[in-house]
């Protein structure tokens, strides 16, 4: 299962606060249909099939396709050198 840093759970708590989403929303992350990419979206509540992942109070709703390709990794996020929000993805463990 996607394990998440103290920092990405920080943000999407900060995120979720600083916008119109309910404290019941979260951070989506879903497979882009055609292409491998992964999207990253606020959202009020989970698709129906949606991997629900509470952590820290961070809400994460990841649907069933990108459950299977984070199901071993851990989601991280800072900031870049201009300050914009960075999210990464790395092996659990590493």
């Amino acid at each position: 299962m996607l394990t998440l840093t103290t920092n990405a759970a920080t943000t999407i708590r900060t995120l979720v606060e600083g916008s119109e989403v309910p404290d019941a929303g979260g951070l989506r992350i879903a497979k882009e249909p055609g292409a491998g990419a992964l999207t990253l979206s606020l959202a009020a509540l989970p698709a129906e099939d949606d991997q629900i992942l509470d952590a820290s109070g961070a809400r994460l709703f990841l649907d069933p396709e990108a459950a299977v390709m984070l199901d071993d990794k851990t989601l991280d996020a800072g900031a870049d050198a201009e300050g914009r929000l960075t999210f990464g993805i790395a092996e659990q463990g590493a």
